[in-house]
């Protein structure tokens, strides 16, 4: 399935935003928004701004696809191991120095 046929892609930073607009129009989350809400906010790291610049930066990379940049943003891997994790069990494996280049990138954006 493509991006288009799933939806749009969100950051986790975007789905907080959402929620707690939400939450401010109804009061009261259903049982799923509040739970989600709670992960968004304890996981995610930067404001939507970093987020967006980020992503942007990591899709100039010619061997990045939106669903990459997105989880690399949401999971902000400090490790080469980490990098390696998310692209497990994709066909494409990143070279050294493409894991180097994401890792340089995201900290750019991040520093934990």
């Amino acid at each position: 399935m493509s991006e288009e046929e799933n939806g749009r892609l969100v950051s986790l930073t975007e789905v907080k935003n959402i929620l707690k607009k939400v939450e401010k129009e109804r009061k009261e989350l259903i049982y799923e928004q509040r739970i989600a809400l709670d992960h968004a906010q304890k996981f995610s790291a930067l404001p939507v701004k970093k987020i967006n610049e980020l992503i942007d930066e990591l899709l100039k990379l010619d061997f990045i696809k939106g669903i990459h940049a997105f989880k690399l943003a949401d999971i902000l891997p400090t490790t080469e191991d980490e990098v390696k994790a998310i692209f497990a069990k994709e066909r494409f494996t990143p070279s050294e120095g493409d894991i180097k280049n994401i890792l340089n990138i995201i900290g750019k954006h991040y520093v934990k």
